[in-house]
C-alpha cells in the first residue's frame, strides 16, 4: 500500500488561481461568438472544471461529464482506456473542450479525443491543469496548459492518490512509501 511520507506545496491556491483566469480569458478569446461544450474528464478535473468555467465569458457554455481511466488505484498508467462514463450530449458539429487535472501518460486523452473527432464534433481542443511530462508516450496536444511539470507525483486541488487528497485547495509533490 502506498501512503503519502510528505507533502511539499507546488503550487499555492493564489496561483493556481491566477493561472484559471488566464486559461479562462485565452479560451474566452479563442471561441468569442461560437458555442463551446466544456467537458469534465471525471474525478479529477472537477475542481479545476468548476474555477474554469466560471472565467470562460462567453454565454453559449455548456456543459458535460466524462469519466475514463488508465490507472485504477496505482500511480501508473494501465495503458488500457476504459470509458467509464459517456458524456449525453450529442457532439456533432460541436466545439468540444477537454477540460483535465492532469495529462502524464497522454494515453487516456490521445483515445478520448480520438473518439470525439470520430464521432464528428467541429473541433477538439484540450486544458489541463498540469501538463506533467515525466511519463508522456502519447503524442497528444495540449491546447491550453496551466503548469508544466517535468516530474514528481502530485495531489491536491483534485489530483489524488487512491482516491484520496483531492479535497486540498493547493497542489503538493508527495513523498510517497510502500507500507
Amino acid at each position: 500500500m502506498l501512503v503519502v511520507k510528505e507533502l511539499k506545496t507546488l503550487y499555492s491556491e493564489e496561483e493556481i488561481q491566477k493561472k484559471v483566469r488566464e486559461l479562462g480569458a485565452r479560451i474566452t478569446a479563442d471561441y468569442k461568438g461560437e458555442d463551446l461544450l466544456c467537458v469534465c474528464v471525471l474525478n479529477g478535473a472537477v475542481l479545476f472544471f468548476t474555477d474554469l468555467i466560471r472565467r470562460i465569458d462567453n454565454m453559449g457554455v455548456s456543459i458535460d461529464f466524462l469519466r475514463a481511466s488508465s490507472y485504477g488505484e496505482g500511480t501508473s498508467s494501465s495503458t488500457v482506456v476504459k470509458i467509464l462514463k459517456d458524456v449525453d450530449a450529442d457532439v456533432k458539429g460541436k466545439n468540444v473542450l477537454f477540460i483535465e487535472d492532469v495529462i502524464d501518460s497522454g494515453l487516456t486523452m490521445k483515445r478520448v479525443m480520438e473518439m470525439f473527432r470520430d464521432r464528428g464534433a467541429k473541433s477538439v481542443k484540450l486544458c489541463a491543469c498540469i501538463d506533467k511530462r515525466e511519463r508522456r508516450i502519447a503524442d497528444v496536444k495540449i491546447d491550453y496548459a496551466g503548469f508544466v511539470l517535468e516530474k514528481g507525483f502530485i495531489v491536491g486541488y483534485g489530483l489524488d492518490l487512491a482516491e484520496k487528497y483531492r479535497n486540498l485547495p493547493a497542489i503538493y509533490e508527495a513523498v510517497i512509501e510502500e507500507k
